[in-house]
């Protein structure tokens, strides 16, 4: 080491050699130059990057420097065919294997072990049997179509008791309500044999959205107990704007997908869905199911709601005669259209207008439709309607007329045999008689004729316009709906 006699230094460093007693350095000598050649030989780079300048005299340096070390590692290497053979550690075999394996790491799923092992002591007492546990805790789940004393013998229930579980939950509920994947808790117990099943000590699942079922053994007997769950069946409402697309709006606000199509088909029969505006307002209410435990059920939909823009569309689902339909808050039903009932199946032989007749041989008016069909076929009302007329009526032969609402009436000719009675009243597509070939005709077909107010009419270019209305004890039940529907609050 040298220390240089720079200033600012040769003073501390006397100082520093005084602190320790020591005399301070002289003045340090001055360093011998290098020689010129040493110089030049340090400058020369032996190993100089070959990606920079390609070509030079450096290049050349550093390629030769490159060729010699390879060619000087081809020289030392063995030849090919004579490869290098390493040293392997011989194979643990006995107890030096049973010692590495218990000082290694492995998987606990495996039953992993650590640390040394050693040779059972004379405290240890071998076991004749394995013990197993008094009670076994598991969960099963109810296929799909299985049954309930299936799904039990599966999870180690005899078939005995399996059976008698299935009686007893069967005097509750049915057991084909029960719906597949519901969750059966069960808990067993000691068998008395080791190729004995087990016992059944408890079970317990939802047999329904309000119901739980529990069976345990009492006494050594089956037992079961019903565990009525309190639902409150309030109705959801909710409300919001259309924005840019009514179904993503209502999804977003919480209606389900089934309720949010529902509410589109109920306002589609009264208005066409392109006029719903951006910022108009959508009223949904669905049936609501909320369990004390939690759980919450979504139902059919039950009222439907669109106002803004100067108007307002009140729709409220109403059951009459066990069957659903939309009406609005005077109880005004859907108007539907809909073409008459064919009363006959058959190929149609003559249309309605001026015709030759097929006897008589002259042209004249042709009142109806002339349907061709086999002897016997029955004959059905096309709409609802009283008997007006039931009997021979000269070259129609045997002849049905009915009378319908809003001014028609429906007659039917050529009968072989009428199956009604004049004032009867009949339903829309209830047999009034069987084809024929009576009268004035020429093989067996019905003719049929509409007419309206006295006019006879083309049956085939008629279609029929019905709107329900609502009267009398179910309009007053309409309206205590639609009063319980609108006193229920948005959430």
């Amino acid at each position: 080491m040298y220390l240089r006699s720079e200033q600012g230094l040769g003073g501390a460093g006397g100082a520093a050699a005084a602190a320790f007693g020591r005399a301070p350095l002289g003045p340090a000598p001055r360093l011998t130059p290098v020689p010129g050649w040493r110089e030049a030989i340090e400058r020369i780079d032996l190993v100089p990057d070959l990606g920079t300048d390609i070509g030079s005299r450096t290049w050349w340096r550093g390629a030769a420097t490159c060729v010699a070390l390879i060619a000087t590692t081809w020289q030392l290497a063995p030849a090919l065919d004579r490869p290098i053979y390493g040293v392997a550690a011989p194979t643990l075999t006995g107890s030096d294997w049973d010692e590495a394996r218990a000082q290694s790491i492995a998987p606990l799923a495996l039953g992993g072990n650590s640390g040394r092992r050693f040779a059972p002591t004379a405290a240890v007492v071998p076991l004749n049997d394995t013990p197993e546990r008094p009670v076994l805790e598991l969960q099963a789940s109810l296929p799909s179509g299985d049954g309930l004393a299936a799904a039990l013998e599966r999870s180690g229930v005899a078939a005995a008791e399996a059976a008698r579980v299935a009686d007893l939950v069967a005097g509750r509920v049915p057991l084909g309500d029960l719906r597949p994947g519901t969750q059966l808790d069960l808990t067993l117990g000691r068998r008395p044999l080791k190729d004995a099943p087990r016992p059944l000590e408890k079970l317990a699942f939802r047999a329904r959205f309000d119901l739980s079922l529990q069976v345990a053994r009492v006494a050594d007997t089956l037992a079961l107990t019903a565990v009525p769950i309190a639902i409150d069946r309030t109705p959801l409402r909710i409300q919001g704007r259309v924005g840019p697309s009514l179904y993503r709006s209502a999804r977003a606000a919480g209606v389900p997908a089934k309720a949010v199509e529902a509410f589109l088909r109920s306002v589609a029969s009264r208005m066409p869905v392109s006029r719903i505006g951006a910022d108009q307002t959508f009223d949904v209410i669905v049936e609501q199911a909320r369990a004390a435990t939690g759980e919450v059920q979504l139902g059919k939909l039950l009222y439907a709601g669109l106002s803004g823009d100067g108007s307002k569309l009140q729709l409220v689902r109403f059951e009459q005669d066990g069957k659903d339909s939309w009406f609005d808050a005077r109880g005004v039903g859907d108007r539907r259209s809909s073409g008459a009932l064919m009363p006959v199946a058959g190929r149609l032989t003559s249309g309605f207008g001026l015709r030759r007749h097929p006897v008589l041989g002259i042209a004249r008016m042709h009142k109806g439709l002339d349907i061709a069909a086999p002897s016997g076929a029955p004959i059905r009302a096309p709409m609802d309607g009283v008997v007006q007329m039931a009997g021979w009526a000269g070259g129609y032969g045997r002849f049905v007329k009915l009378r319908h609402a809003g001014g028609m009436a429906t007659g039917f000719g050529h009968m072989s045999r009428i199956a009604v009675q004049n004032g009867e009243t009949v339903r829309r597509g209830e047999v009034i008689g069987y084809v024929g070939s009576t009268g004035l005709s020429t093989g067996p077909h019905l003719h049929y004729e509409l007419w309206k107010n006295g006019v006879p009419i083309n049956p085939g270019k008629v279609t029929f316009e019905s709107v329900q209305q609502l009267s009398g004890g179910a309009l007053q039940r309409f309206k205590s709906t639609f009063a319980r529907l609108m006193a229920v609050q948005a959430r």
